[in-house]
């Protein structure tokens, strides 16, 4: 058996991982896997820089930051495998969610109306809204920051945001510190259930399979490990597989409830799962079928497009310099090569090309691949904006420049 550590953090998205130590995938492919749980991204970042472990469940910005230098110490990481798409939840305090529009699954299904009903509420909050973010660079932020803009806040002048972990944000606004939070599953529903908070946007419709967590080695050890690496991704194949079905909704909820993971009530981790979130507290499920998704869909693939789109907002909001070598180290930070390669002999089929425009389709299109047939699900913005990754540049001057 080959032993491999992986960090993780407590948050549903996690399951491809827990769910291919516990129901046997990484066994089957002779691994041994020992998963290292982490409270703050932060920490799981150092644990993989400094090679206390040898993978991590990872927000994807945070890898390409990383390789890009921008958080703490630099280093070379790659992402062969997406662990999810969306999967987050932006949720405010009763009183704020007073002034957006009264029913919370209008919120949800039209964000750009919400987002102008935020600035509105902005006016009749009397001080700027403490909003936490997991980290500066998570999709969270990003698509936030994204969101707040097409209404004209700025998020570095009309609103504060805070970098919390995921599982202190519940205690946070029960404290007062925050008036609202955007951060995975099962947190925002925690939030909700405690009456802290009404749900006022969702990942998945901000932007339809979204990028979210990857999971993310270090450059070098992947090159020097080929063949555990491909037996792993082969592993976290067949686990994201069992996590989509159905089926197996009831026990993977049970699973993830558990202290060494997830640690919160299989019922509030079984809304993402199943896609039916309770908005505000007692009222019927808002239901949002592509809420969470591990596999289908191509979900698992590595798209450069999306690591350049995390590149673009990076350049958008001034946190990196626009240069060649910048968007090529960031493109390049994923690796749909290494996916290829591991899963050539299985039945998975995977796309032939490694770019596409991303925000392009608003239906399902199948498209051929050598092993059969895909469906891409509906991968817009809410804005309607699509991401061509061979014209950066124009994407980003599209956008106002913040003052």
């Amino acid at each position: 058996m080959t032993p491999i550590r992986i960090a993780f953090l407590a948050l549903t998205d996690a399951a491809p991982l827990i769910v291919a130590r516990e129901r046997g995938f990484a066994e089957a492919q002779g691994i041994a896997l020992d998963l290292v749980r982490d409270t703050s991204w932060a920490t799981l970042r150092d644990r993989l820089v400094y090679g206390q472990v040898q993978a991590a469940h990872m927000l994807a910005p945070l890898a390409v930051a990383v390789t890009l230098g921008l958080s703490q110490q630099p280093c070379a990481l790659s992402a062969p495998y997406k662990l999810n798409v969306n999967g987050n939840q932006l949720v405010m305090a009763p009183d704020f969610a007073a002034a957006l529009e009264p029913d919370p699954a209008a919120r949800l299904h039209d964000p750009l109306a919400t987002a102008h009903d935020f600035a509105n509420a902005i006016g009749l909050h009397h001080r700027k809204p403490v909003i936490g973010v997991v980290h500066r660079f998570s999709s969270h932020a990003l698509i936030l920051r994204y969101w707040l803009a097409s209404a004209g806040i700025e998020p570095d002048r009309d609103v504060i945001l805070r970098v919390l972990p995921p599982s202190l944000m519940v205690e946070a606004m029960r404290a007062g510190e925050i008036d609202g939070f955007i951060a995975g599953e099962p947190w925002g529903s925690a939030a909700i259930e405690a009456g802290l908070a009404e749900a006022v946007a969702a990942g998945a419709r901000l932007w339809q399979r979204g990028v979210e967590k990857t999971l993310t080695l270090r450059t070098d050890w992947m090159e020097q490990n080929p063949d555990p690496v491909d037996r792993l991704l082969r592993a976290m194949s067949g686990a994201a597989a069992w996590c989509d079905d159905p089926a197996n909704r009831d026990a993977l909820a049970d699973l993830l409830a558990r202290h060494a993971y997830v640690d919160q009530p299989a019922d509030l981790i079984a809304r993402a799962l199943a896609g039916r979130i309770i908005a505000r507290q007692g009222e019927a499920p808002v239901d949002l079928p592509d809420f969470l998704l591990f596999a289908r869909e191509a979900t698992a693939f590595p798209w450069r497009s999306q690591a350049l789109w995390i590149y673009s907002q990076l350049v958008r909001w001034r946190m990196v310099e626009a240069s060649a070598d910048a968007r090529t180290r960031a493109a390049n930070m994923f690796r749909p090569d290494i996916y290829r390669r591991a899963l050539a002999d299985s039945d998975t089929p995977m796309p032939g090309a490694s770019m596409k425009v991303e925000g392009a389709l608003d239906a399902p299109l199948a498209i051929g691949v050598p092993k059969g047939a895909i469906t891409l699900g509906p991968d817009r913005f809410f804005d309607k904006r699509a991401f061509d990754p061979d014209r950066i540049a124009d994407y980003v001057a599209g956008f106002e420049v913040p003052r």
